[in-house]
Protein backbone atom coordinates (compact mmCIF):
# COMPACT_ATOMS: atom_id res chain seq x y z
CA UNK A 1 0.00 0.00 0.00
CA UNK A 2 1.44 3.38 -0.95
CA UNK A 3 1.76 6.18 1.56
CA UNK A 4 -1.05 7.91 -0.34
CA UNK A 5 -3.53 5.27 0.86
CA UNK A 6 -2.32 4.14 4.28
CA UNK A 7 -4.85 6.12 6.30
CA UNK A 8 -8.54 5.36 6.81
CA UNK A 9 -9.58 8.97 6.23
CA UNK A 10 -7.77 8.96 2.89
CA UNK A 11 -9.61 5.77 1.93
CA UNK A 12 -12.89 7.57 2.53
CA UNK A 13 -11.76 10.30 0.12
CA UNK A 14 -10.62 7.78 -2.49
CA UNK A 15 -13.90 5.87 -2.26
CA UNK A 16 -15.81 8.99 -3.33
CA UNK A 17 -13.40 10.59 -5.76
CA UNK A 18 -15.19 9.51 -8.94
CA UNK A 19 -18.45 11.13 -7.77
CA UNK A 20 -16.77 14.40 -6.89
CA UNK A 21 -14.49 14.71 -9.93
CA UNK A 22 -17.61 14.16 -12.07
CA UNK A 23 -19.41 16.92 -10.17
CA UNK A 24 -16.45 19.22 -10.64
CA UNK A 25 -16.47 18.51 -14.39
CA UNK A 26 -20.18 19.28 -14.65
CA UNK A 27 -19.69 22.60 -12.91
CA UNK A 28 -16.70 23.37 -15.16
CA UNK A 29 -18.95 22.79 -18.18
CA UNK A 30 -21.57 25.33 -16.97
CA UNK A 31 -19.52 28.28 -15.74
CA UNK A 32 -21.51 30.91 -13.84
CA UNK A 33 -20.29 34.24 -12.49
CA UNK A 34 -20.97 36.14 -9.25
CA UNK A 35 -24.37 35.37 -7.70
CA UNK A 36 -25.63 33.53 -10.79
CA UNK A 37 -24.28 30.11 -9.76
CA UNK A 38 -27.68 28.39 -9.73
CA UNK A 39 -26.59 25.26 -11.60
CA UNK A 40 -23.45 24.88 -9.48
CA UNK A 41 -25.42 25.39 -6.28
CA UNK A 42 -27.93 22.77 -7.44
CA UNK A 43 -25.08 20.31 -8.03
CA UNK A 44 -23.83 20.90 -4.51
CA UNK A 45 -27.32 20.60 -3.07
CA UNK A 46 -27.84 17.26 -4.82
CA UNK A 47 -24.56 15.89 -3.49
CA UNK A 48 -25.31 17.08 0.04
CA UNK A 49 -28.62 15.22 -0.19
CA UNK A 50 -26.90 12.06 -1.41
CA UNK A 51 -24.42 12.29 1.47
CA UNK A 52 -27.16 12.85 4.05
CA UNK A 53 -26.10 16.26 5.33
CA UNK A 54 -28.58 18.54 7.08
CA UNK A 55 -29.02 21.32 4.52
CA UNK A 56 -29.57 25.06 4.84
CA UNK A 57 -30.51 26.96 1.68
CA UNK A 58 -29.90 30.61 0.76
CA UNK A 59 -27.35 31.06 3.54
CA UNK A 60 -27.16 34.67 4.77
CA UNK A 61 -29.86 35.58 2.27
CA UNK A 62 -27.63 34.71 -0.68
CA UNK A 63 -29.68 32.64 -3.14
CA UNK A 64 -26.71 30.64 -4.45
CA UNK A 65 -25.14 29.90 -1.04
CA UNK A 66 -25.74 26.54 0.62
CA UNK A 67 -24.64 24.77 3.78
CA UNK A 68 -24.58 21.15 4.89
CA UNK A 69 -23.88 19.89 8.41
CA UNK A 70 -23.37 16.49 10.03
CA UNK A 71 -22.49 15.26 13.49
CA UNK A 72 -23.63 16.24 16.96
CA UNK A 73 -22.32 18.19 19.95
CA UNK A 74 -18.65 19.02 20.26
CA UNK A 75 -16.63 21.54 18.25
CA UNK A 76 -17.73 22.85 14.87
CA UNK A 77 -15.32 22.77 11.95
CA UNK A 78 -16.38 24.45 8.72
CA UNK A 79 -14.85 23.62 5.34
CA UNK A 80 -15.38 26.35 2.76
CA UNK A 81 -16.13 25.72 -0.91
CA UNK A 82 -16.53 28.03 -3.91
CA UNK A 83 -17.96 27.51 -7.40
CA UNK A 84 -18.10 30.85 -9.24
CA UNK A 85 -16.42 31.40 -12.61
CA UNK A 86 -14.86 34.43 -14.29
CA UNK A 87 -16.28 36.44 -17.20
CA UNK A 88 -14.67 36.27 -20.63
CA UNK A 89 -12.58 33.12 -20.05
CA UNK A 90 -14.47 30.54 -22.08
CA UNK A 91 -12.07 27.84 -23.26
CA UNK A 92 -12.24 24.29 -24.56
CA UNK A 93 -10.82 21.62 -22.29
CA UNK A 94 -7.73 19.57 -22.91
CA UNK A 95 -6.06 21.67 -25.61
CA UNK A 96 -3.04 23.95 -25.40
CA UNK A 97 -4.27 26.79 -27.59
CA UNK A 98 -6.73 29.57 -26.97
CA UNK A 99 -10.05 28.30 -28.30
CA UNK A 100 -13.23 29.52 -26.57
CA UNK A 101 -16.26 27.29 -26.30
CA UNK A 102 -18.27 30.48 -26.80
CA UNK A 103 -16.61 33.80 -27.52
CA UNK A 104 -16.96 36.19 -24.58
CA UNK A 105 -18.56 33.62 -22.26
CA UNK A 106 -17.39 32.75 -18.76
CA UNK A 107 -14.87 30.11 -17.75
CA UNK A 108 -13.41 28.57 -14.59
CA UNK A 109 -10.15 30.49 -14.71
CA UNK A 110 -9.51 30.16 -10.96
CA UNK A 111 -10.42 26.50 -10.55
CA UNK A 112 -13.45 27.05 -8.33
CA UNK A 113 -15.20 24.07 -9.93
CA UNK A 114 -12.49 22.03 -8.17
CA UNK A 115 -12.50 24.12 -5.02
CA UNK A 116 -16.12 23.45 -4.11
CA UNK A 117 -16.06 19.78 -5.06
CA UNK A 118 -12.81 19.11 -3.21
CA UNK A 119 -14.00 20.89 -0.09
CA UNK A 120 -17.24 18.91 0.03
CA UNK A 121 -15.32 15.70 -0.61
CA UNK A 122 -13.25 16.37 2.50
CA UNK A 123 -16.35 17.23 4.53
CA UNK A 124 -18.09 14.01 3.42
CA UNK A 125 -15.11 11.88 4.47
CA UNK A 126 -15.12 13.51 7.91
CA UNK A 127 -18.90 13.08 8.19
CA UNK A 128 -18.51 9.30 7.86
CA UNK A 129 -15.53 9.23 10.22
CA UNK A 130 -17.50 11.08 12.92
CA UNK A 131 -20.42 8.69 12.52
CA UNK A 132 -18.21 5.59 12.71
CA UNK A 133 -16.07 6.68 15.64
CA UNK A 134 -18.66 8.50 17.73
CA UNK A 135 -16.24 11.37 18.30
CA UNK A 136 -18.26 14.44 19.28
CA UNK A 137 -18.19 17.22 16.74
CA UNK A 138 -19.94 18.74 13.78
CA UNK A 139 -18.55 19.13 10.26
CA UNK A 140 -20.06 21.88 8.19
CA UNK A 141 -19.67 22.40 4.44
CA UNK A 142 -20.27 26.03 3.43
CA UNK A 143 -20.87 26.52 -0.29
CA UNK A 144 -19.87 30.09 -1.05
CA UNK A 145 -20.75 32.01 -4.23
CA UNK A 146 -19.17 35.15 -5.64
CA UNK A 147 -15.60 35.05 -4.38
CA UNK A 148 -14.43 36.79 -7.55
CA UNK A 149 -15.22 40.34 -6.46
CA UNK A 150 -18.56 39.58 -4.84
CA UNK A 151 -17.25 39.04 -1.29
CA UNK A 152 -20.03 36.62 -0.35
CA UNK A 153 -18.15 35.41 2.73
CA UNK A 154 -18.04 38.98 4.00
CA UNK A 155 -21.83 39.12 3.87
CA UNK A 156 -21.92 35.73 5.63
CA UNK A 157 -19.67 37.07 8.38
CA UNK A 158 -21.89 40.14 8.75
CA UNK A 159 -24.92 37.87 9.15
CA UNK A 160 -23.23 35.79 11.87
CA UNK A 161 -22.89 32.54 9.92
CA UNK A 162 -19.53 31.73 11.57
CA UNK A 163 -20.35 32.76 15.14
CA UNK A 164 -20.56 29.15 16.40
CA UNK A 165 -17.64 27.83 14.31
CA UNK A 166 -14.40 26.83 16.08
CA UNK A 167 -12.12 26.32 13.06
CA UNK A 168 -12.36 27.07 9.34
CA UNK A 169 -10.49 25.04 6.71
CA UNK A 170 -10.31 25.77 3.00
CA UNK A 171 -8.06 25.32 -0.01
CA UNK A 172 -7.37 26.76 -3.44
CA UNK A 173 -6.06 25.32 -6.72
CA UNK A 174 -2.42 26.21 -7.31
CA UNK A 175 0.72 25.10 -9.14
CA UNK A 176 2.32 23.71 -5.97
CA UNK A 177 1.20 21.68 -2.95
CA UNK A 178 1.59 23.76 0.19
CA UNK A 179 0.02 25.35 3.20
CA UNK A 180 -1.29 28.64 1.87
CA UNK A 181 0.90 31.56 2.98
CA UNK A 182 -1.55 33.66 5.03
CA UNK A 183 -0.86 36.85 3.13
CA UNK A 184 -3.49 38.81 1.21
CA UNK A 185 -4.66 42.39 0.78
CA UNK A 186 -7.72 43.90 2.37
CA UNK A 187 -9.89 45.61 -0.22
CA UNK A 188 -12.99 47.59 -1.02
CA UNK A 189 -14.71 47.86 -4.39
CA UNK A 190 -16.60 51.14 -4.69
CA UNK A 191 -18.69 52.65 -7.49
CA UNK A 192 -18.40 56.44 -7.88
CA UNK A 193 -21.26 58.01 -9.82
CA UNK A 194 -21.06 61.63 -11.02
CA UNK A 195 -24.02 63.74 -12.10
CA UNK A 196 -23.64 66.97 -14.06
CA UNK A 197 -25.63 69.02 -16.52
CA UNK A 198 -26.06 68.21 -20.20
CA UNK A 199 -25.70 70.85 -22.89
CA UNK A 200 -24.73 71.29 -26.53
CA UNK A 201 -20.96 70.98 -26.53
CA UNK A 202 -20.53 73.58 -29.30
CA UNK A 203 -23.51 75.93 -29.04
CA UNK A 204 -23.68 76.28 -25.24
CA UNK A 205 -20.74 74.55 -23.55
CA UNK A 206 -20.78 77.12 -20.75
CA UNK A 207 -24.13 75.72 -19.60
CA UNK A 208 -22.83 72.17 -19.26
CA UNK A 209 -21.11 70.52 -16.31
CA UNK A 210 -19.37 67.36 -17.44
CA UNK A 211 -19.59 64.24 -15.31
CA UNK A 212 -17.02 62.65 -17.61
CA UNK A 213 -14.58 65.47 -16.83
CA UNK A 214 -15.12 64.70 -13.15
CA UNK A 215 -14.29 61.02 -13.65
CA UNK A 216 -11.15 61.90 -15.57
CA UNK A 217 -10.03 64.37 -12.92
CA UNK A 218 -10.71 61.82 -10.19
CA UNK A 219 -8.51 59.30 -11.98
CA UNK A 220 -5.74 61.89 -12.36
CA UNK A 221 -5.93 62.64 -8.65
CA UNK A 222 -5.83 58.96 -7.72
CA UNK A 223 -2.81 58.42 -9.93
CA UNK A 224 -0.96 61.32 -8.29
CA UNK A 225 -1.78 59.80 -4.90
CA UNK A 226 0.12 56.61 -5.75
CA UNK A 227 3.42 58.27 -4.78
CA UNK A 228 2.03 59.03 -1.33
CA UNK A 229 0.49 55.75 -0.21
CA UNK A 230 2.03 52.61 1.33
CA UNK A 231 4.05 50.61 -1.16
CA UNK A 232 1.95 47.50 -0.45
CA UNK A 233 -1.30 49.29 -1.41
CA UNK A 234 -2.90 48.90 -4.83
CA UNK A 235 -5.52 50.96 -6.67
CA UNK A 236 -7.27 49.87 -9.87
CA UNK A 237 -10.20 51.43 -11.67
CA UNK A 238 -12.50 50.77 -14.60
CA UNK A 239 -14.72 53.23 -16.47
CA UNK A 240 -18.24 51.86 -16.15
CA UNK A 241 -20.24 54.64 -17.83
CA UNK A 242 -18.64 57.31 -20.01
CA UNK A 243 -21.91 59.21 -20.39
CA UNK A 244 -22.64 58.20 -23.96
CA UNK A 245 -21.07 58.01 -27.40
CA UNK A 246 -21.89 61.55 -28.66
CA UNK A 247 -18.92 63.93 -28.35
CA UNK A 248 -21.13 66.94 -29.11
CA UNK A 249 -23.01 66.46 -25.84
CA UNK A 250 -21.64 67.49 -22.46
CA UNK A 251 -22.05 64.24 -20.52
CA UNK A 252 -24.45 64.63 -17.61
CA UNK A 253 -23.59 61.32 -15.98
CA UNK A 254 -20.52 59.08 -15.74
CA UNK A 255 -19.27 56.46 -13.32
CA UNK A 256 -16.05 54.71 -12.42
CA UNK A 257 -15.47 51.62 -10.29
CA UNK A 258 -12.48 51.55 -7.96
CA UNK A 259 -10.81 48.56 -6.34
CA UNK A 260 -8.72 49.79 -3.41
CA UNK A 261 -6.35 47.37 -1.67
CA UNK A 262 -4.15 47.67 1.40
CA UNK A 263 -1.99 45.37 3.49
CA UNK A 264 -4.48 45.29 6.37
CA UNK A 265 -7.90 46.59 7.33
CA UNK A 266 -6.46 49.38 9.46
CA UNK A 267 -4.56 50.68 6.40
CA UNK A 268 -7.52 50.22 4.06
CA UNK A 269 -9.99 52.55 5.80
CA UNK A 270 -7.86 55.73 5.55
CA UNK A 271 -6.94 54.92 1.96
CA UNK A 272 -10.63 54.61 1.05
CA UNK A 273 -11.34 57.96 2.66
CA UNK A 274 -8.54 59.60 0.68
CA UNK A 275 -10.04 58.28 -2.55
CA UNK A 276 -13.44 59.60 -1.49
CA UNK A 277 -11.93 63.06 -0.91
CA UNK A 278 -10.36 62.95 -4.36
CA UNK A 279 -13.80 62.16 -5.82
CA UNK A 280 -15.32 65.05 -3.89
CA UNK A 281 -12.55 67.33 -5.14
CA UNK A 282 -13.21 66.29 -8.72
CA UNK A 283 -16.89 67.07 -8.25
CA UNK A 284 -16.04 70.45 -6.74
CA UNK A 285 -13.75 71.36 -9.65
CA UNK A 286 -16.37 70.42 -12.24
CA UNK A 287 -19.44 71.66 -10.35
CA UNK A 288 -20.93 68.18 -10.51
CA UNK A 289 -22.28 65.92 -7.78
CA UNK A 290 -20.84 62.59 -6.71
CA UNK A 291 -22.18 59.68 -4.71
CA UNK A 292 -20.40 56.45 -3.95
CA UNK A 293 -21.61 52.96 -3.20
CA UNK A 294 -19.59 50.15 -1.64
CA UNK A 295 -20.05 47.00 -3.71
CA UNK A 296 -17.83 44.55 -1.86
CA UNK A 297 -14.89 44.24 0.49
CA UNK A 298 -12.48 41.69 1.92
CA UNK A 299 -10.34 41.57 5.03
CA UNK A 300 -6.69 40.58 4.80
CA UNK A 301 -5.82 37.04 5.87
CA UNK A 302 -4.94 36.47 9.52
CA UNK A 303 -2.54 33.54 9.89
CA UNK A 304 -2.63 30.84 12.54
CA UNK A 305 0.66 29.15 13.42
CA UNK A 306 -0.71 26.01 15.16
CA UNK A 307 -3.18 25.31 12.34
CA UNK A 308 -0.55 25.84 9.66
CA UNK A 309 1.87 23.49 11.44
CA UNK A 310 -0.89 20.90 11.81
CA UNK A 311 -1.77 21.08 8.11
CA UNK A 312 1.89 20.98 7.11
CA UNK A 313 2.23 17.72 9.05
CA UNK A 314 -0.57 16.21 6.95
CA UNK A 315 1.15 17.34 3.73
CA UNK A 316 4.44 15.78 4.80
CA UNK A 317 2.72 12.56 5.85
CA UNK A 318 0.82 12.26 2.58
CA UNK A 319 3.52 13.51 0.24
CA UNK A 320 2.93 15.28 -3.08
CA UNK A 321 0.26 14.25 -5.58
CA UNK A 322 1.28 11.50 -7.96
CA UNK A 323 0.93 12.42 -11.63
CA UNK A 324 1.35 10.04 -14.55
CA UNK A 325 3.14 10.35 -17.89
CA UNK A 326 0.01 11.59 -19.66
CA UNK A 327 -0.40 14.34 -17.09
CA UNK A 328 3.20 15.43 -17.61
CA UNK A 329 2.83 15.45 -21.41
CA UNK A 330 -0.25 17.67 -21.22
CA UNK A 331 1.48 19.96 -18.72
CA UNK A 332 4.41 20.35 -21.12
CA UNK A 333 2.11 21.39 -23.96
CA UNK A 334 0.58 24.04 -21.69
CA UNK A 335 4.00 25.25 -20.60
CA UNK A 336 4.98 25.74 -24.22
CA UNK A 337 2.43 28.61 -24.26
CA UNK A 338 4.00 30.29 -21.20
CA UNK A 339 7.00 32.55 -20.69
CA UNK A 340 9.99 31.81 -18.46
CA UNK A 341 8.77 34.71 -16.31
CA UNK A 342 5.43 32.91 -15.78
CA UNK A 343 7.21 29.76 -14.67
CA UNK A 344 9.68 31.53 -12.39
CA UNK A 345 6.89 33.55 -10.76
CA UNK A 346 5.00 30.39 -9.80
CA UNK A 347 7.91 29.33 -7.59
CA UNK A 348 8.64 32.83 -6.30
CA UNK A 349 5.09 33.26 -5.00
CA UNK A 350 5.68 30.29 -2.70
CA UNK A 351 9.14 31.42 -1.66
CA UNK A 352 10.99 28.48 -3.19
CA UNK A 353 13.78 28.37 -5.74
CA UNK A 354 12.68 27.85 -9.36
CA UNK A 355 13.03 24.48 -11.08
CA UNK A 356 12.46 25.63 -14.63
CA UNK A 357 12.31 22.10 -16.11
CA UNK A 358 9.63 20.84 -13.70
CA UNK A 359 6.19 20.67 -15.38
CA UNK A 360 4.17 19.45 -12.37
CA UNK A 361 4.61 19.63 -8.64
CA UNK A 362 6.56 16.70 -7.15
CA UNK A 363 7.33 18.10 -3.69
CA UNK A 364 5.70 19.76 -0.69
CA UNK A 365 6.67 23.39 -0.24
CA UNK A 366 8.23 24.00 3.17
CA UNK A 367 6.10 25.82 5.70
CA UNK A 368 8.80 28.41 6.30
CA UNK A 369 8.90 29.34 2.62
CA UNK A 370 6.40 32.14 3.16
CA UNK A 371 5.43 33.96 0.00
CA UNK A 372 3.90 37.34 -0.58
CA UNK A 373 4.90 38.21 -4.13
CA UNK A 374 1.91 38.77 -6.38
CA UNK A 375 -0.59 39.25 -3.56
CA UNK A 376 -4.30 39.40 -4.30
CA UNK A 377 -7.42 39.55 -2.14
CA UNK A 378 -9.88 36.90 -0.98
CA UNK A 379 -13.06 36.96 1.08
CA UNK A 380 -11.61 34.10 3.12
CA UNK A 381 -9.62 36.92 4.69
CA UNK A 382 -12.77 38.34 6.28
CA UNK A 383 -13.59 34.93 7.76
CA UNK A 384 -10.08 34.69 9.23
CA UNK A 385 -10.76 37.83 11.29
CA UNK A 386 -13.58 36.08 13.17
CA UNK A 387 -12.53 32.37 13.24
CA UNK A 388 -9.10 30.67 13.29
CA UNK A 389 -8.55 29.75 9.64
CA UNK A 390 -6.12 27.67 7.61
CA UNK A 391 -5.93 27.00 3.88
CA UNK A 392 -4.20 24.44 1.68
CA UNK A 393 -2.89 24.93 -1.82
CA UNK A 394 -3.56 21.98 -4.10
CA UNK A 395 -1.34 21.29 -7.13
CA UNK A 396 -3.95 21.17 -9.90
CA UNK A 397 -2.24 22.66 -12.97
CA UNK A 398 1.06 23.02 -14.81
CA UNK A 399 3.66 25.09 -12.98
CA UNK A 400 3.71 28.57 -14.48
CA UNK A 401 0.05 28.66 -15.50
CA UNK A 402 -1.16 32.20 -14.77
CA UNK A 403 -4.25 32.56 -12.64
CA UNK A 404 -7.37 33.80 -14.44
CA UNK A 405 -6.09 32.56 -17.80
CA UNK A 406 -7.38 30.42 -20.65
CA UNK A 407 -4.56 27.97 -19.91
CA UNK A 408 -5.96 27.35 -16.44
CA UNK A 409 -9.46 26.82 -17.83
CA UNK A 410 -8.08 24.34 -20.37
CA UNK A 411 -6.73 22.17 -17.53
CA UNK A 412 -9.91 22.26 -15.43
CA UNK A 413 -11.16 18.79 -16.43
CA UNK A 414 -7.76 17.14 -16.74
CA UNK A 415 -6.24 14.30 -14.79
CA UNK A 416 -3.91 16.90 -13.27
CA UNK A 417 -6.88 18.81 -11.88
CA UNK A 418 -8.62 15.70 -10.59
CA UNK A 419 -5.55 14.28 -8.85
CA UNK A 420 -4.69 17.62 -7.28
CA UNK A 421 -8.26 18.09 -6.03
CA UNK A 422 -8.39 14.66 -4.41
CA UNK A 423 -4.97 15.26 -2.84
CA UNK A 424 -6.17 18.55 -1.33
CA UNK A 425 -9.33 16.87 -0.01
CA UNK A 426 -7.18 14.33 1.83
CA UNK A 427 -5.13 17.11 3.41
CA UNK A 428 -8.24 18.96 4.60
CA UNK A 429 -9.91 15.81 5.91
CA UNK A 430 -6.79 14.72 7.80
CA UNK A 431 -6.41 18.20 9.29
CA UNK A 432 -10.04 18.25 10.45
CA UNK A 433 -9.70 14.77 11.97
CA UNK A 434 -6.58 15.82 13.90
CA UNK A 435 -8.55 18.71 15.36
CA UNK A 436 -11.55 16.58 16.34
CA UNK A 437 -9.31 13.88 17.83
CA UNK A 438 -7.32 16.31 19.94
CA UNK A 439 -9.27 19.35 21.18
CA UNK A 440 -5.97 20.76 22.49
CA UNK A 441 -5.19 21.60 18.85
CA UNK A 442 -8.35 23.70 18.70
CA UNK A 443 -7.45 25.43 21.95
CA UNK A 444 -3.97 26.23 20.65
CA UNK A 445 -5.41 27.67 17.45
CA UNK A 446 -7.83 29.83 19.45
CA UNK A 447 -5.02 31.12 21.68
CA UNK A 448 -2.93 32.07 18.64
CA UNK A 449 -5.96 33.72 17.05
CA UNK A 450 -6.64 35.82 20.13
CA UNK A 451 -2.99 36.84 20.34
CA UNK A 452 -2.95 38.02 16.72
CA UNK A 453 -6.27 39.85 17.11
CA UNK A 454 -5.36 41.59 20.38
CA UNK A 455 -5.63 45.33 19.94
CA UNK A 456 -6.88 44.97 16.37
CA UNK A 457 -10.64 45.56 16.30
CA UNK A 458 -12.46 43.98 13.38
CA UNK A 459 -14.48 46.28 11.18
CA UNK A 460 -16.16 44.44 8.32
CA UNK A 461 -15.19 46.18 5.06
CA UNK A 462 -18.80 45.63 3.95
CA UNK A 463 -20.77 48.22 5.94
CA UNK A 464 -24.18 47.54 7.42
CA UNK A 465 -26.93 48.27 4.92
CA UNK A 466 -24.84 47.37 1.85
CA UNK A 467 -26.48 44.57 -0.10
CA UNK A 468 -24.80 42.17 -2.56
CA UNK A 469 -24.60 43.43 -6.12
CA UNK A 470 -27.00 40.82 -7.46
CA UNK A 471 -27.22 40.76 -11.28
CA UNK A 472 -30.37 42.32 -12.70
CA UNK A 473 -32.85 39.88 -14.19
CA UNK A 474 -32.96 39.77 -17.98
CA UNK A 475 -36.00 41.02 -19.85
Amino acid sequence: MSRHNDDAIWHKVDDRQALYTAMSDRIWAKPETNYTEYAACAEHRSMLEVEGFRITHAVAGLPTAIMGEAGTDGPVIAILGEYDALPGLSQQAGIAEKRPVKEGAAGHGCGHNLLGAGAMLAAAAIKDWLAETGVPGRIRYVGCPAEEGGSAKGFMVREGIFEDVDIVISWHPAPLAAVNPPVSLACNEILFEFEGTASHAAASPELGRSALDAVELMNVGANYMREHMPSSARIHYALIDGGGAAPNVVQAHASVRYLIRARALDELAPLVERIRRIAQGAALMTETRVRDRVLSGDGNLIGNTPLEALMQAQFERLGPPVFDAGDRRFAETIRATLTPQDIRAAFTRFGVGPRMDLPLCDFIAPLSAGGGVGIGSTDVGTVSWVVPTVQARGATYAIGTPGHSWQLVAQGQSGIAHKGMVHAAKIMAATARALFENPANIAAARKDFERRRAGRPFVNPIPDGVMPDFPKAAG
